[in-house]
């Protein structure tokens, strides 16, 4: 169903991808947007149990595509230095596959808010985000993806000098 990375000498382990999911402080989600031209969307997001959450408004054109193809991808870029001398990037991302669902269900929605939250404001008090989370349920959409598929990749010089330090 997913296609095999072409460079298995720059894959990265599951382990790696979810540190860089972890790592990461935004991404990029990828829908089929209107009249089937793609709409990628830089969002903040939470991953954890093999789930990615995000929100987005009560109504726009994210929530709309995701309605009509739940069917998204997610990118998240680690690393993406430039190095001119040798014309190239040295990068390390993170792309994963899932299907999105809008959440309906109260419990699932603050569940889902909270968890975002957390994720950026972890040393908040608890009190003060439940406040937050509180004014904000009215307003906010939550979603949830199921992920389907993670793969990750490196530029070949990272894995060189990842290999040169062990």
């Amino acid at each position: 169903m997913f296609r095999d990375m072409r460079r298995k000498d720059q894959v990265l382990s599951r382990e790696e991808c979810l540190a860089v999911l972890d790592r990461g402080t935004s991404g990029v989600l990828a829908v089929q947007g209107d009249s089937g031209w793609p709409y990628a969307v830089p969002l903040s997001s939470a991953y954890g149990d093999g789930k990615l959450w995000f929100h987005c408004a009560r109504t726009g054109h994210k929530r709309d595509a995701i309605l009509l193809e739940p069917k998204v991808s997610f990118c998240v870029v680690d690393r993406d230095q430039v190095v001119p001398l040798e014309y190239t990037t040295y990068f390390r991302s993170v792309i994963l596959f899932g299907k999105a669902r809008v959440l309906e269900d109260p419990a699932e929605v603050r569940a889902a808010l909270e968890k975002l939250a957390l994720r950026y404001a972890p040393e908040d008090s608890e009190a003060h985000r439940a406040a937050v989370v509180e004014k904000e349920l009215p307003a906010v959409t939550m979603v949830e993806v199921a992920v389907e598929h993670l793969s990750g990749k490196e530029a070949i010089e990272l894995v060189r000098s990842r290999h040169a330090l062990e």
